[in-house]
């Protein structure tokens, strides 16, 4: 798979590590990114009822975006700023159930910088396919601590774990380790001491730090934190009638105490850069992947996660980089996602490879004032739940003055009949309350135009442009495959299903293990699985929660794996598949 890669050949000329020597290298590259903390959750955005003081404090010695775009859910976010592309090219359109597997084709900016003598790591959240070869560590990552999936506490973690985000059972360069702490206080941690280890080295480094906080759920968080925030009210900050008053209270102040906790980790981290003498020359970017989680403040905006309204793809932007940036630089030019590859590229000094084609620019102008080398644009932002996009179907197209919308709602995979079209000036009404398209019908046509043509285009990226990614098994690379409904497709039931498949290509012919473990006993349940035209069967004991099967011959050549259980409707939510080559 490597193979397919492009290689880009870059020198870099590592010097002994010393105080004096240390800047010439190529700075270093942080990227933060919070996982549904909305537009509105700092104190700096006037949200009097939260504290974030170290963010806040960053933002006054950083440049600033005004108008950044992400994706209103979190996986699109991700595989558009790790390839520079919207990610309707790169397979990974969805959250869930086989949808969110980024095909491994596409350049991620970890492996170019790796290539280009840049130490990378990732601690946190991937969520762009959990088996190889869609693994952090097979798209450019070489230190690699991250949960399964698109978060803790959902089918793909580990059993054991419990759901739990204090001590998570977490997986370091793919093997299973049990960690202390809450979770993003061992993300900063960890990213902390790679930094070092980078420094130690000679190496520049780019380190990526997803946080799954303040994602639900939102039982285990960090208590101090939440003690102090349950004392609140925050009422004032609700934009719509909740039925319970109290538990959506509760709510927040658990979600506000995972902030809080971000920030605290943000003030350690420059705190560390700043103990290596690595402050001045190190690029350290805060952003959050969608909007907030709940309908709560979001500014002078509205919406929330999963809308295509301002608050479910508007984030905070700030970028701190002091060698460079002068602080209070701010720009209201409209930038997104799919522009982090090529800034990270450019402050690197690495040139993209003509053969490699992106979607987005280098934000260098805008962070250091140079508004008149940014030419006017349109941005496109769409997602919703199915295999494959549908035109209109939950998108904005977002131009610097005029923003088209059709809010058709994330949830259906089918889009909505009578869903009118919206068209708001945001210069005039940044909180789209005036609809203006019948007003207006030649500026909503005229977006409209410049949207069909870009979903043409990015649908028509590849043949099959939607299907889903094919996972090895018996590879050197993963001795043993774990399968669960994050990457399986669903072919019957509700939510995560009751029914699907995997799409699986044996690395080698030959005999391979197959094992069914469930989360808990089922006595006299017959488990079932299901490989090509092959089937097997077994009625598990009284305390049986692993199934082992004969080994199967399997040749060199794409098939599928589907399981069932015997008098239940489906498998069990949390149930893992283990695959592996016999011959090792």
């Amino acid at each position: 798979m490597r193979a397919c890669k492009l290689l880009i050949i870059c020198t870099l000329t590592l010097l002994t590590v010393g105080c004096s020597q240390r800047h010439s290298l190529p700075p270093n590259i942080v990227l933060i990114m919070t996982d549904d903390q909305g537009y509105g959750d700092l104190r700096m955005m006037e949200n009097p009822l939260i504290e974030t003081p170290n963010i806040d404090a960053m933002a006054t010695r950083s440049a600033t975006l005004q108008r950044f775009y992400v994706s209103p859910v979190c996986a699109p976010t991700r595989a558009s700023l790790m390839t520079g592309r919207y990610n309707y090219r790169t397979r990974a359109i969805d959250t869930w159930i086989g949808r969110a597997m980024m095909d491994t084709r596409e350049v991620t900016v970890a492996e170019i910088l790796r290539e280009a003598g840049y130490a990378t790591g990732i601690f946190g959240k991937w969520h762009l396919g959990d088996c190889y070869p869609m693994r952090p560590q097979d798209q450019g990552f070489e230190e690699v601590l991250v949960h399964r999936g698109g978060g803790l506490a959902q089918p793909s973690e580990p059993f054991e774990n419990n759901r739990r985000y204090t001590n998570p059972i977490l997986f370091r360069n793919g093997e299973q380790v049990q960690t202390e702490g809450f979770c993003t206080d061992v993300y900063f941690r960890e990213a902390i001491a790679f930094m070092e280890k980078s420094q130690a080295a000679g190496k520049p480094f780019f380190a990526y730090i997803p946080t799954n906080a303040p994602h639900d759920p939102f039982e285990d968080v960090p208590q101090e934190l939440y003690e102090k925030y349950s004392q609140r009210d925050f009422s004032s900050l609700f934009r719509k009638a909740v039925a319970d008053t109290a538990k959506e209270n509760d709510k927040i102040a658990r979600i506000f105490s995972m902030v809080e906790n971000a920030d605290q980790n943000v003030g350690k981290l420059f705190e560390n850069l700043d103990r290596l003498g690595l402050t001045q020359h190190t690029l350290v970017i805060f952003m959050t992947d969608n909007g907030a989680n709940t309908m709560r403040y979001v500014g002078n905006i509205r919406g929330m996660k999963s809308n295509v309204h301002e608050g479910g793809i508007r984030s905070f932007f700030i970028a701190h980089w002091p060698e460079r940036f002068r602080p209070g630089t701010t720009s209201d030019r409209i930038a997104a996602h799919i522009d982090l590859l090529p800034t990270f590229l450019e402050v690197a000094g690495v040139s993209l490879p003509d053969s490699v084609n992106i979607d987005g620019r280098s934000l260098i102008p805008l962070l250091t004032g140079n508004v008149g080398e940014w030419p006017d644009r349109n941005l496109f932002i769409q997602s919703h739940r199915g295999d494959s996009a549908i035109r209109y179907h939950n998108f904005a197209a977002i131009s610097q003055q005029y923003k088209l919308v059709h809010p058709s709602g994330f949830g259906s995979e089918q889009m909505p009949e009578n869903v009118p079209f919206e068209l708001y000036d945001l210069k005039s009404d940044p909180g789209e309350a005036h609809n203006l398209a019948e007003s207006m019908p030649d500026k909503a046509a005229q977006l409209r135009s410049v949207y069909d043509q870009w979903f043409s285009d990015v649908s028509s990226t590849r043949p099959d442009n939607y299907a889903k990614p094919a996972i090895i098994i018996g590879s050197d690379k993963e001795p043993v495959t774990v399968l669960t409904k994050q990457d399986w497709q669903k072919t019957g039931g509700n939510g995560w299903g009751s029914e699907g498949f995997w799409r699986l290509l044996p690395s080698r012919e030959g005999m391979y293990h197959v094992e069914v473990r469930l989360s808990q006993p089922r006595p006299g349940t017959k488990v079932e699985i299901r490989i090509g035209e092959q089937q097997w069967a077994k009625i598990t004991g009284e305390n049986e929660v692993m199934v082992s099967f004969d080994p199967v011959s399997l040749a060199k050549e794409e098939t599928r794996l589907a399981a069932s259980l015997e008098n239940e409707k489906g498998l069990p939510e949390n149930f893992h598949i283990f695959v592996n080559a016999t011959d090792r």
